[in-house]
This record gives structure tokens, sequence and C-alpha cells, in this order.
């Protein structure tokens, strides 16, 4: 009798779930491929589906956690034609390379013009190619200055209200024996760090970037390049990045910066949430909330506009889609700035939007929310260039560790490295 019970309900479950199924058979699924995070693109995809009143709904796809196997995933199945690929979390870096290869369906321009109105310029340039937008901005991310405040008081230094140079900042941490909280790890970190200091210098990593491999020419052999190159020397032959500094990365650099010897330190906002919540794990304590002050990314020279690091998320419409219409709707949905404020409470990650800043949970949470708007005004993406895996790993290899950079080497050694490379003369 207990069998037959269990049958029949079993076969009520399955009859429910066919007819569940039929009645969807004619509303298309959209694949959305995104990037790991708290959960809030799960809820996105599940509020858009609900929008749509059964014009579409959106199913996701999580991509690995390493921005460089999301690329290489994406890569060779788009190179396959993938048609199951309808929506894509994009970092910007890897966005020429997919737009240059065709693999991205075309935004059309009123729906460019839509989705850029109130958005920060460096999530624009980060999503076009050849003057063209090819992804729609999603998520914004840059990185600030974040101060102890009794060091830079101690230093004669007012970060909130005047701009600091990295010079004043060497000049603080060595007379008081403190650590400057960079990223010196061989990875892309460092890569972010180098691209900030030559933009902010006034120059760029590549003058051409849109040109073919062998035509690429390097700025770095310039006043830019070989200031930014001093910046690191400075920092790591006086041993101010801390003992770890070859291996650090932004986590490293956030405990650093919570300890007795933190001072300044570059980093994402995620460092501000963190901080808190140490604290109320009892890890922390809350004087050391106190003590911390935030300001614009540190300018290389004075009286220069320093150019912060760019990063976050573009949304990319697969080409070989069979709804691209559709996935075009249906990112429009996922970056209204009212989804955008959403995501920046519930995951920690800025908008793009500055209508976003405006919201009073956006405001609450992050005390800081109108300096990371004005950041994402002067932010500089990283090369834009479909051969961005060979220029960043290039630098990497020649600036790294960061205790060998001098500005009359290591410049020119990156420009050959990369160089050769784009020429197929020399392998990474």
């Amino acid at each position: 009798m207990r069998r037959r019970t269990v049958s029949v309900a079993a076969a009520t479950v399955l009859l429910t779930a066919l007819a569940a199924c039929g009645s969807d058979e004619t509303t298309p699924t959209l694949t959305w491929y995104i990037n790991p995070d708290n959960g809030g693109q799960v809820e996105l995809a599940r509020r858009c589906t609900e929008a749509a009143d059964g014009a579409y709904r959106i199913e996701t796809s999580l991509l690995p956690r390493e921005a460089s196997a999301q690329r290489e995933q994406l890569a060779r199945r788009l190179a396959a034609n993938d048609s199951s690929i309808d929506i894509i979390s994009l970092d910007p870096p890897f966005i020429p390379e997919l737009a240059e290869a065709g693999f991205l369906a075309e935004i059309p321009d009123d729906v460019a013009e839509a989705v850029t109105e109130n958005v920060v310029q460096g999530a624009i340039d980060g999503a076009t190619w050849r003057d063209q937008l090819v992804a729609v901005p999603f998520w914004a991310n840059t990185q600030l200055l974040w101060y102890r405040k009794s060091v830079a008081q101690a230093a004669g230094l007012d970060p909130e209200n005047e701009p600091v140079t990295w010079e004043q900042l060497i000049a603080a941490a060595q007379s008081q024996d403190k650590y400057l909280g960079v990223q010196g790890i061989r990875a892309e970190a460092l890569t972010v760090w180098i691209n900030a200091l030559v933009a902010s210098a006034g120059g760029e990593i590549l003058d051409n970037p849109e040109a073919p491999a062998d035509q690429v020419q390097l700025g770095l052999e310039s006043d830019a390049g070989q200031a930014a190159a001093q910046i690191i020397e400075d920092i790591a032959r006086n041993g101010l990045g801390g003992p770890g500094l070859a291996n650090q990365d932004e986590n490293g650099a956030m405990l650093q910066f919570q300890g007795d010897r933190g001072s300044f330190m570059v980093n994402w906002p995620f460092v501000w949430a963190a901080t808190l919540a140490g604290v109320e794990a009892g890890n922390l304590d809350q004087s050391l909330v106190d003590d911390i002050g935030w300001a614009l990314y540190p300018a290389v020279a004075e009286g220069e506009e320093s150019r912060p690091p760019y990063g976050g998320i573009s949304l990319g419409i697969g080409a070989f889609s069979e709804h691209t219409d559709l996935a075009i709707e249906a990112a429009q949905c996922i970056v209204t700035p009212e989804n955008q404020a959403y995501y920046m409470v519930t995951n920690g990650n800025p908008a793009s939007n500055t209508e976003a800043y405006d919201d009073p949970e956006v405001q609450e949470t992050f005390p800081m929310a109108d300096l990371i708007r004005e950041s994402l005004e002067a932010a500089a993406p990283r090369p834009q260039t479909p051969y961005y895996n060979e220029v960043s790993t290039g630098l990497q290899n020649t600036w790294h560790p960061p205790s060998s950079v001098t500005p009359d080497s290591s410049p020119e050694d990156a420009t050959t490295l990369i160089t050769e490379v784009l020429k197929g003369e020399r392998l990474l």
C-alpha cells in the first residue's frame, strides 16, 4: 500500500513537471553566462524573467572564477558557433578580442544610446571597440585611495580635501615606518597597477591598440612609462610594500592595511564591506573603521589628475544566439538603475549608471558612493586590444618581481618581449 502511494505521488509530480514543461515550450529560454558573485545575477535573471511576462525566461550558467579561464572557455565555445550563448558577463579587457573575432552581436544604435545614458565614462570606454558600443555596461569598478586618518594627519596630509601624489605617500610611509598597500603579485592585479600608473602619468601602454598584431606600438618607453617604473622601484626597494609584496594581491593588501603598520592603500571598494564584516565578527576593532578615510587615486605628478583603474562587467550578446533580439531586450532589463542599485547593495559591485548612486540604500551601504562615481568618470580602462592576453602576460613577466623593476630597463624589456610575441618571434 505504501509502495503504491509513493508511486502515485511520484507519478503525480512527474505529470505536473511535464505539464509545466509543456506550458513553457513556446517561451524562449535565454542562457546568461555569469561570473561568480554572491547570487545577485541569479536574482536579476529571476526579476527580468518575471518582468518579461512570458516573452522569454533567463537561465544562468556559471563561468570559472578566474577571468583568464572565463576568456578561454568563452572564446573556445564561440569559435565553434555555440548558439547556446545568449548573454555573457564579460571582463572589459576581453571585449575587444571577442568583438574583433565577430563573436558579439551588434548593439543597435537606439539601444546603445539608451544603455549609455547616465553611464560613467569609464564603463562606456570599456564596452567600446572601434568606436562602436559592442557590449552593454552593467557594473563598474574602480580603485580608491584608502588611508589611516592617524597616519595621514601625522604626515600633514589631507587626502579628503587635497589630492596627494605617490611621492607624498612614499615619504609618509617611510617617515612613520609603515607599509603601503599595493598589489605586486604576478597576476592581473599587477597589470592593473602598472596601467593606472602609466595612465596617471599621461601615457598609454599601447599607442595604437586597434592595429594588427605585428604593427602594435607600445608606449612604455616614455616619460610616463619611466615614471610608473620609478614609483614601483621606490616602493619595492625601500621595503614599503611589505615582505610579501611579490605575492601580494588585493586581499593581502587589505589585511596588511588593517594591521599595525597600515597607512595608505589602493584597492577596490570591497575592502570597506570586508572590514565592517571583520568588526562584526569580532576579528577587528571598531577603532580601525573609525580611522579609515578614502580619497581619489593618488596622482603621479603634483597638479596632474590621476587615472584610477577601471574594472567591472559588461554584457555581451552572443553572435550565434537564436534569440539576439530577446537577449538585447533582457540585457536592457538587467542593467536598469534599480537593478544596478540592488546589485551594488547586495553584492558590493558598484553601478555603472550614475542614477543608482542616488538610491538611499546605496548611500547608506557605501558612504563613499559619490567618490566611487567620481573615480569611475576618470578611470582608465586597460589596453583595449584583441591581444590583451599577450600584453598583460608580457607586462607581468617583465615587471615582476617589483624589486627588479627599474625605469632604465623595465619599460624597454616589456616593449621588446611583447613586440616579439605579437610578431610571432617569441613565446611567452
